[in-house]
């Protein structure tokens, strides 16, 4: 049994074929998978979804730092009231993003930080988007780690040195489909690291897995995920899953 712990299963390539995407995700021993928020505009599609009964779909709440522009602080207060209204699994997915636009640098910054003081608030992990500012993130989620901050480097994919500064202050690292892929390197890292802080995700409809790659992902491709690492680490598919099923329970208190 698999936990994907970070899928957009309300992305509108995925609720399509909702039914089938979950039936698949089931029928792959795909039993729980957690949905990131992005902003505002998907917060509902999320939410219908924790209604479905194939498999146990629970929301973070957070707003993505793709998000994040000049009207950042109303989408704030949003999430503000949600968390004020009901529990969420984690916050996020936040972070920081410095692969596409710089315009808004600071007010990732902003975001992320009060994203981090409500997981502290609430005694909730962070899930951390981190795409081209791993080292940056692990910067500014250093500072509060004494304050009981902890979580997940979404989409890992950076060198043994970062892996191991991410795993020093007690965050765990989301493997996903980039681990199949050819020249990713992540392979090498993970033989030095282990699984001991893995869990596994899909970010689906994103990044699928070899043989599926520039395809639509979807849960249902985490054994596909597993079966690597397997390989990699010499252990058997079910230790894999034993494994990361784990420390997913343990990190979001599953």
């Amino acid at each position: 049994m698999f936990i994907d712990t970070h899928a957009h299963l309300y992305s509108d390539q995925l609720l399509a074929q909702k039914n089938e995407i979950l039936t698949n995700a089931a029928n792959a021993g795909i039993d729980t998978v957690l949905m990131p928020a992005i902003d505002s505009q998907t917060h509902p599609a999320m939410l219908a979804l924790e209604k479905e009964e194939l498999v146990n779909c629970i929301s973070m709440m957070g707003l993505h730092p793709c998000s994040v522009n000049e009207n950042y602080k109303e989408e704030l207060n949003v999430i503000e009231q949600y968390l004020n209204t009901r529990e969420f699994i984690a916050i996020g997915e936040t972070g920081l993003d410095f692969y596409w636009d710089l315009s808004f640098k600071k007010q990732q910054y902003a975001a992320f930080e009060r994203q981090i003081d409500w997981a502290i608030e609430y005694n909730l992990p962070i899930v951390i988007h981190s795409r081209n500012s791993t080292r940056e993130c692990i910067e500014v989620v250093s500072k509060y780690v004494k304050k009981g901050l902890t979580g997940v480097f979404h989409c890992f994919g950076g060198s043994e040195e970062e892996a191991g500064a991410i795993m020093e202050t007690g965050f765990y690292l989301g493997i996903g489909g980039v681990l199949t892929f050819k020249k990713s390197g992540l392979d090498e890292v993970i033989k030095k690291i282990g699984l001991s802080r893995m869990v596994l995700e899909t970010d689906a409809p994103y990044l699928a897995p070899v043989p599926y790659r520039g395809k639509r992902n979807e849960p249902a491709y985490i054994p596909l995920v597993a079966q690597k690492l397997a390989d990699i680490t010499d252990i058997s598919l079910e230790e894999v899953a034993e494994i990361t099923t784990a420390n997913a329970k343990k990190i979001f208190g599953l």
